[in-house]
């Protein structure tokens, strides 16, 4: 961990044991200075959770999260896992199962606020079922919610009420899903918070899950959010954030397309019609993101010439700091309803089942993927 506090012996923190550090607020274990001469000494989040009744979001690398993950299967626990429908192949933990064991699992899709409100919500249902098989994951219930419009979240505690029996509570999730809310909205309605946090510190991690008693003496485990190298979100700079991560409800984008034509989004990424029928394409992304349309056999040049400017975000400095683009060639079968996916950007939906020949660029690493319509 970057910067523990010195001093004769390393100093932890009296709520969750966690290594004390001044120096990123978004790493587990920070302090602000003024607050070094306190005792006891408690890290932020932990006084957040003791005096406000709220958790803030505390993030790990892949290898520390697995490695926390695989402690749950020896456990008597019910498991919480929260992903955003926005992002919903990016944020999904991947083989879960097989950390979780037999623990029952409560799917909770947030930022369900994000779609149209005309959205068949039951297809939804079905369509986030599917894909939960295909990853080999089992679910006993899948709640949709939204955090931000408190939608959702009262049938959640009701799940958690009949799954949870004399089982502690573990909210798994990666970053920037909504994890905080859903604990805070967990400790207001579990929780009376006049006992002392409790330490959670198992054998061979390095980090440590802050322990939440409940009222009956069972506790919610917050385990901290994963960052996922193959979102967007996480490489963008801070500033651009807000351009590519909807606040509001989608506005769907429309666009009649014939082949050898390109869509720029800002200079974020790239779609290529390259051969098919003339046909329809939805774009569903943040509205705060412009659409650049032009001729495929002009678009190289116009990113060379552009890109920072016309095509932004992001700006020229930003840009130089992101990985250099990588191609996705995709083929669009005749008969198929396909979503084309890039992981925190958003999707590209193909309206026509005459087949098409695309092309998605888009930074190094970052996850794109077809997949059968969302909508």
């Amino acid at each position: 961990m970057k910067g523990p506090i010195e001093g004769p012996s390393v100093q932890k923190c009296s709520g969750c044991g966690i290594e004390l550090q001044a120096l990123n607020p978004d790493s587990s274990g920070y302090i602000p200075e003024k607050s070094l001469g306190r005792d006891p000494i408690i890290c932020q989040r932990c006084f957040r959770i003791k005096n406000y009744n709220e958790a803030s979001s505390v993030t790990v690398d892949q290898d520390e999260f697995l490695r926390l993950l695989s402690q749950i299967g020896s456990k008597n626990a019910l498991v919480i896992h929260i992903v955003d429908l926005f992002d919903f192949e990016g944020s999904l933990i991947s083989g879960l199962q097989r950390f979780v064991g037999n623990n029952p699992v409560l799917l909770a899709v947030n930022k369900i606020d994000l779609l149209p409100k005309v959205t068949n919500w039951n297809k939804i249902i079905n369509w986030v079922q599917k894909q939960c098989k295909e990853q080999g994951l089992k679910t006993e219930e899948i709640i949709l919610c939204s955090a931000k419009k408190n939608q959702g979240f009262d049938r959640l505690l009701e799940a958690v009420a009949d799954y949870r029996g004399n089982r502690d509570v573990y909210v798994v999730g990666a970053t920037n899903v909504g994890k905080s809310t859903l604990i805070n909205r967990l400790i207001r309605d579990y929780s009376d918070l006049e006992q002392e946090l409790t330490v959670s510190r198992y054998p061979g991690t390095t980090l440590d899950m802050v322990s939440i008693p409940l009222d009956d003496g069972r506790h919610i485990i917050d385990t901290p959010g994963i960052v996922y190298p193959w979102r967007y979100s996480e490489l963008v700079d801070r500033k651009d954030l807000g351009a590519i991560m909807p606040e509001n409800q989608l506005k769907p984008m429309v666009y009649q397309l014939n082949e050898g034509q390109t869509l720029f989004f800002g200079g974020m990424a790239r779609f290529d019609f390259i051969q098919g029928e003339r046909q329809s394409f939805t774009c569903f992304l943040s509205s705060r993101l412009n659409i650049h349309r032009t001729k495929l056999e002009k678009a190289d040049a116009l990113y060379e010439e552009h890109a920072g400017e016309l095509l932004a975000p992001p700006n020229k400095e930003n840009l130089a700091q992101m990985p250099e683009w990588t191609r996705h060639e995709i083929r669009v079968p005749k008969g198929g309803r396909m979503d084309l996916f890039i992981s925190g950007l958003g999707w590209i939906k193909v309206n026509s089942d005459q087949g098409a020949l695309t092309a998605i660029h888009a930074p190094k690493g970052v996850k794109v993927l077809a997949r059968p319509s969302l909508i």
